[in-house]
């Protein structure tokens, strides 16, 4: 057993290393070393708190970590990329979980009505928080996994006056808390139980009055629910630790949410509340105008070859057909040959923050040749082709000029304004926020159809015959 003191001293090391690693993941170049400050900041936590003073029963807590290792080891080893972003969801629902589970169990615990008077009423209105936080993460994260699996639809589930009732719901969750810390002993479980429901409750309508195209922030968001539920299930175990560790992942998922909202121009609080002052539609959406026309693997090749500068759009398409490889090696042949090849970047491309970035990243891809949506925009208009890689919300020039459209007024890549436009899509299905997109019909737009990574690999073998 440890000391309490060096228990104290490696708590405080880890927090030291948590920071580095969040740090390091801000940018693409030191991502690896900060996972790695992360992985061994999580090992010194779990020894310190194992070996650490008054636990017992380390038989059947190693057991507990020897067959999670397992779990998550083949979990890593069979999700896809694409599935990343589902696997992130229903991971943080494990953690909701685990705060309402720790909640009801400090309760519970006889140490806990032994307080005084004081103590026990904070440590009540800790237990209370917790479980809110938590079970609004759990059910929210698992209508998240749904729709970012196809399992529920992605359109937001919306419905006269839910303002209303997700306000009623919050304010009775308040009279129940009031309720709760007046009782003595565990008299006060049933108002537990009760809000509890009401929580799981608010977590389902909150995320499914959420559209498609703002699910990457909900991901976010839920990631700061998780932690926000973390720390409180760390007073309420008494472990700085946990408190510390569940303030940067609760912080840090709230910034980059509201850097994200910003990105979208979207109202932080509107994405949040499921929509909350949001206007309705000012009238039916806009009748397709144009032809879509389409190119051959071959004609796509030629145009690539006149072309003096080129821009790559990936999307959940491409993840999907993990065309990311043949996509570098296409690019390795338009560089040698003197063209300008770059990619653009969405802050919401595919359906987690910074996942095309990931992608690209494993094909090793050059850092340098990867643009965000800022840095392109103004360099479309002086570009010869652009590719569109299996996305579609984010290039849809609805966004800017219909005004029915939902994704209305969200910060879109331009790439209409480019000389040409080659579209690779395996059909003229709409994207994930479920409205048609304008560009396919553009004079300067040409489709290609079929599966991504095998149209780069024909495009590719013509372009190095």
């Amino acid at each position: 057993m440890i000391v309490k003191e060096i228990q104290i001293a490696a708590y405080l090391f880890s927090s030291i290393l948590f920071i580095l690693s969040l740090g390091g993941l801000s940018s693409q170049e030191s991502a690896k070393r900060g996972v790695f400050y992360g992985i061994i900041g999580m090992i010194i936590a779990v020894l310190a708190t194992v070996l650490g003073q008054g636990v017992q029963g380390h038989v059947y807590i190693i057991a507990a970590i020897a067959v999670a290792s397992v779990i998550g080891t083949l979990l890593a080893r069979k999700v896809e990329m694409t599935s990343m972003p589902q696997l992130v969801a229903i991971l943080h629902s494990f953690v909701g979980l685990a705060a309402v589970l720790v909640g009801f169990g400090s309760y519970l615990d006889p140490k806990t009505h032994a307080l005084g008077s004081t103590e026990h009423t904070i440590h009540l209105v800790e237990v209370f928080i917790g479980v809110f936080i938590g079970a609004i993460t759990f059910t929210g994260s698992i209508i998240a996994w749904g729709k970012l699996e196809g399992k529920i639809r992605s359109k937001p589930l919306l419905y006269p006056g839910r303002h209303a009732v997700n306000i009623v719901m919050l304010l009775a969750c308040i009279v129940l808390g009031v309720m709760f810390t007046r009782e003595h002993g565990t008299d006060g479980m049933m108002y537990l139980y009760i809000m509890t429901a009401i929580a799981c409750f608010i977590g389902v309508m909150l995320v499914m009055a959420i559209g498609g195209a703002d699910m990457p922030v909900v991901v976010s968001m839920l990631n700061s629910y998780s932690g926000w539920a973390a720390s409180a299930a760390g007073f309420m175990l008494g472990n700085d630790l946990l408190i510390v560790t569940g303030a940067l992942v609760g912080s840090s998922g709230a910034i980059l949410s509201i850097i994200m909202c910003e990105a979208m121009n979207r109202s932080f609080i509107s994405v949040i509340l499921g929509g909350f002052g949001e206007s309705s539609s000012t009238g039916e959406a806009q009748a397709m105008e144009g032809e879509v026309t389409a190119m051959n693997h071959e004609e796509v090749a030629d145009l690539l070859k006149e072309a003096k500068s080129v821009v790559i759009v990936p999307g959940y398409g491409m993840a999907v057909a993990k065309a990311q490889y043949p996509i570098f090696e296409m690019v390795q042949v338009l560089r040698k040959a003197g063209k300008k090849v770059r990619f653009a970047i969405h802050p919401v491309a595919g359906r987690l923050p910074g996942h095309m970035n990931v992608l690209l990243a494993e094909a090793n891809v050059p850092y340098d040749i990867v643009l965000e949506m800022d840095e392109i925009n103004e360099d479309l208009p002086e570009t010869d082709v652009v590719m569109v890689i299996g996305a579609n919300d984010v290039v849809n020039p609805g966004a800017q000029d219909d005004p029915s459209s939902p994704i209305y007024g969200m910060p879109v890549i331009e790439a209409w304004k480019a000389e040409k436009v080659i579209v690779m899509k395996r059909s003229m299905s709409v994207g994930y926020a479920g409205v048609e997109n304008p560009l396919f019909y553009k004079p300067n737009t040409e489709m290609l159809y079929g599966d991504a990574k095998v149209s780069v690999e024909k495009i590719l073998s013509f372009l190095k015959a």
